[in-house]
This record gives structure tokens, C-alpha cells and sequence, in this order.
């Protein structure tokens, strides 16, 4: 094993790594005690000093796990709603749908769910796919049924009792969307917290997010977010079939999660439990099915406008690729296109790169000196297939949250990333509302997009980074013996497959 490697776990059993407990406290372990967790005040130089508000770090006399109710996991639940809550007060002057003088951007309120409401015929009880065309995955479209459907029972309840306030149709289906997607930003959380480990609170990481607070409610990509981080528990719980349905069932509501079942792939791959994987694989593929064949069958050109969708529209603005066609004056690539018709050089080259990109994150995977951790090897996948794809809407960036607290849970790198995604929010809100109407120029947003992948390259070459040298990633090193806690049966399991270079035999 290459010098530095660490096979299970950087630090021997009783000890405590170097740099991880601020000067002036001693951490348990010389009498035989230690926390039951990783307590984030030794362990992280921002926790530290945030920390000081309170009192300081966690003292050596300090006992954990002791609480009656102020658990881990309801103070990061707690957190969670505290930013939802911030959410939705940002959110409130767009719930009417009354978006005269263009409140949607001047108040950075914007939200896809409103104006869709009328345009997919919700407001007239109509079903997605069977009678309008949604431009959304199965589930997504079964989301606003529910939603429209505990919409239409407020109102209900508006009409016959003067108890609760009459609002118009849109208000109360944009509240229960609201409410629901808040459901799924807990259950994110609470996944968070279970695949964690020893670290539970690094779930604080993403109830207390930027991202969270900007994008909880601009589309339904919560839903999808939630059933992917569920199946990622239910897999470090060592139960795969259960993984593979919430995983198949996070594809049926957006397509990023079957890059979780190509991480997960990759690395029973190298441990040889390829076997597992497919029951996980088959798992997901059923769910998928069950839920798509119906409306398929139902509704063949309804249901096959997402795919058909993604193959036609351009470069989104948020891309990198759009950049890059503004800049040549519209000339590079495929040049200028005709309504409706197909991007296919861009496609082709967004294809090739992606693959690319796949190829890269499987030789790391294989040739890494420890096996990389799930979250490791998921975080890279979609981080990369967002830099490389046409289309980053902003919500997309919750796709990443969970991945990247689990995957490096430091403070100062998260919130450099996801204040970047907030600070992108206005120049794209400020471009929309247009320079008429005391906005910006289009070079200001493209400069916050710059910014933000530059933030995203550097979370990955920190985690490549963590792979590559394992006695540098803060979860390996932060709890006696530790491998993978999201790694389910890949946790401690050896190497079957694998390309590492070997170090050479000694002499005689």
C-alpha cells in the first residue's frame, strides 16, 4: 500500500488526530472515556470558533448522548425549519401569483410552481400527462397532483367555514407545494444524519444550507433530493433492495440518482459485490417501471416529452456551454438554430464529455489507494455531470447538497460553495428583470456563474484530493477505525478488483 494510505481508519484505536481538538482541551480517551460521536467543535476549525457564542468547544468533562431532548437529530431538524421558515418569508410576496411589476425578481421570489400551475391545467383538476403535457418525470407530475389536490381541499374548507382565510386557487396549491417539499427537505436531513455515522452532526451541514434557503422552493427538485438521500440510508443500513426502490423511484421523479447506482457500481466493482449491486440495480429498475409504464401506456406522447424535451432545448443559461456560444457571437457549435430544432453538436459533445467524465471518476475508483467512500464517488459523478451538462437550472445545486456533506463535511468549503449559489441567484434574477427596469447585464451573470463552478471545481479536487491521500479526509480521521459509514456492505470490505499501483518488494 502506497505510503500514507490508511486501510480502514487514519486514526488507532484511543487516539484522537493531530489538529483535531483546539489548544487548551484534551479530549477524552487518557481515562478510558470518549464521546459516542464526533463532536464538530474539535473537529472543525469554523465549529470552533462559532462555538465561541456558546461558550467554546466542547469541554473534556462534557458527557454526550445524555440529552432527553435535545438530540442531534432534532436540532438539526430544528435547523432545518428554522431555514425553511426563512424560505418561505422570502418566498411569501409570490404565493398569490400576483406578479404585477415583476415581484418574482424583484423580490428574488421566483418559483417555477406558480406560473406552471395554470399552464399544466391544474387549476382545472386536470391530470399530468393524461390530460396536459408536463415536462417533468412521472413522480414530479404525481407531486402536483397531491399538491393541487390539498389545494383544492383548503379552498374547500375556505368556502364553507369562516374559520380559515379565502385565498385564490394558486396561493393555497403554492402553500401545500411548499409544505410538502418542506416534508422532503426533513427527510433529506434525517437521511443526512443516519448515513453520517459517527457524525451526526454534520446534518447541521445541510439543514443550515444557503442553498436550502434560496432553492427549497423553486421547483420540485426537493422530492427527487429526498428519495435519493433515503435510498442512500436504507444502503448504508446494509438493505439494497430497499435502496435500489428509493433510488428507481428518485429517477422516476429526476434522472440524477441513477448516477448514485453508477457510484454505487463502480465501487462493489472493486470489492467484488456485484452481486449486491444487482439486486439494488434490479430493485430501482422495477420501481421505475411501475411507475412509468402506466402513464407510458396511457399516454405515450405525454409521458415522452421530458426525454424528448432534453434532446431539443439549447445550452441553459447557467452552463458553461452557453457561455462559450455567447461569447463566439453565437457561431460555435451547432450556430444558430431554428425553433424547436435539436442542439446535436452540442449534444454530442456534452455526450462525449460526460463520458469522459465517467471514465475519469471510474479509474479514480479503481486505482485510488483506499476504496473511496459512496459519498465520495457520488458527490464526483453529479458534481461532474452538472459542470458538463447543458442545462444547470439553479434548484439543480440541491442535487449536490446533501452529496457534498456527506462526502467532505467541512464548514468554510460548504459554505464557500453555497454562498456562490446565493450570490447567483441575483445576478440571475437582476438579468431576467432586464437593464430597463434597473437590472444588469448579461456579463454580470455569466461572471456569478464563473464563480460558482470555479466554488464546485474546487469541492472536487478537495474530495479527489481526500480519495487520493485517505489520511486527509476528515471522516476517515475523525473516529477511531472508521472506512465508510454510508457504505453499507462495502464498509470493511476488501478488494476484489482494483488497480492500484503496488509498491515494489523489498530487497532480499
Amino acid at each position: 500500500m502506497p505510503s500514507g494510505a490508511v486501510p480502514s481508519g487514519a486514526v488507532p484505536s484511543g487516539s484522537v488526530p493531530s489538529g483535531a481538538v483546539p489548544s487548551g482541551v484534551r479530549p477524552p480517551g487518557d481515562d478510558g472515556t470518549r464521546p459516542d460521536r464526533v463532536v464538530p467543535t474539535w473537529t472543525d476549525p469554523v465549529a470552533a470558533q462559532a462555538s465561541e457564542a456558546v461558550g467554546g468547544p466542547w469541554g473534556r468533562h462534557a458527557v454526550t448522548g445524555r440529552a432527553p431532548f435535545w438530540t442531534p437529530l432534532r436540532v438539526c431538524l430544528l435547523f432545518t425549519t428554522a431555514v425553511l421558515a426563512l424560505a418561505w418569508t422570502k418566498q411569501a410576496p409570490c404565493a398569490d401569483g400576483n406578479w404585477a411589476g415583476s415581484v418574482q425578481y424583484t423580490h428574488f421570489c421566483y418559483s417555477d410552481t406558480v406560473p406552471l400551475f395554470g399552464l399544466h391545467g391544474l387549476d382545472r383538476g386536470e391530470l399530468p400527462y393524461l390530460g396536459s403535457a408536463v415536462e417533468y418525470p412521472v413522480l414530479t407530475g404525481a407531486f402536483m397532483v397531491v399538491a393541487a389536490a390539498l389545494g383544492r381541499v383548503y379552498g374547500s374548507l375556505a368556502d364553507t367555514t369562516a374559520l380559515l382565510p379565502v385565498v385564490p386557487p394558486v396561493q393555497a396549491y403554492y402553500v401545500a407545494t411548499c409544505l410538502l417539499l418542506s416534508v422532503c427537505a426533513l427527510l433529506t436531513t434525517r437521511a443526512v444524519l443516519g448515513t453520517a455515522g459517527r457524525r451526526p452532526w454534520d446534518a447541521a451541514l445541510a439543514g443550515l444550507s444557503p442553498v436550502l434557503f434560496v432553492h427549497a422552493f423553486t421547483n420540485w427538485d426537493l422530492w427527487a433530493v429526498a428519495l435519493a438521500s433515503l435510498g442512500l440510508w436504507a444502503w448504508a443500513r446494509e438493505r439494497p433492495v430497499l435502496a435500489g426502490v428509493l433510488l428507481g423511484l428518485g429517477v422516476a421523479a429526476k434522472l440524477y440518482p441513477v448516477l448514485l447506482l453508477g457510484a454505487l457500481f463502480l465501487l462493489c466493482l472493486r470489492a467484488g459485490r456485484l452481486a449486491v449491486w444487482a439486486r439494488t440495480a434490479a430493485a430501482a429498475a422495477l420501481a421505475w417501471l411501475a411507475v412509468n409504464v402506466p402513464v407510458a401506456a396511457l399516454a405515450p406522447e405525454n409521458w415522452s416529452r421530458f426525454f424528448r424535451l432534453n434532446s431539443t432545448r439549447p445550452a441553459d443559461p447557467d452552463s458553461l456551454w452557453n457561455i462559450a456560444i455567447t461569447t463566439s457571437g453565437g457561431r460555435l457549435f451547432d450556430g444558430p438554430l431554428a425553433e424547436g430544432q435539436a442542439p446535436t453538436v452540442l449534444n454530442a459533445v456534452v455526450a462525449v464529455s460526460t463520458l469522459a467524465m465517467v471514465a475519469a471518476v471510474a479509474w479514480l475508483v479503481l486505482t485510488a489507494p483506499v476504496r473511496p467512500r459512496v459519498a465520495q464517488v457520488a458527490f464526483l459523478l453529479v458534481a461532474g455531470f452538472l459542470l458538463l451538462n447543458k442545462v444547470w437550472s439553479p434548484q439543480y445545486s440541491l442535487w449536490l447538497l446533501p452529496l457534498a456533506v456527506l462526502a467532505r463535511p467541512r464548514w468554510r468549503s460548504l459554505l464557500l460553495w453555497q454562498a456562490t449559489e446565493a450570490l447567483l441567484w441575483v445576478p440571475r434574477m437582476l438579468w431576467y428583470l432586464g437593464t430597463d427596469d434597473r437590472g444588469v447585464d448579461v456579463e454580470w451573470f455569466f461572471l456569478a456563474v464563473t464563480l460558482r463552478d470555479a466554488a464546485v471545481i474546487g469541492l472536487v479536487a478537495l474530495v479527489v484530493r481526500d480519495v487520493l491521500h485517505p489520511d486527509r479526509d476528515v471522516v476517515r480521521t475523525s473516529w477511531p477505525g472508521v472506512d465508510d459509514p454510508g457504505g453499507g456492505v462495502l464498509d470493511h470490505a476488501p478488494d476484489r478488483v482494483s488497480r492500484r499501483r503496488r509498491s515494489p518488494a523489498p530487497a532480499g
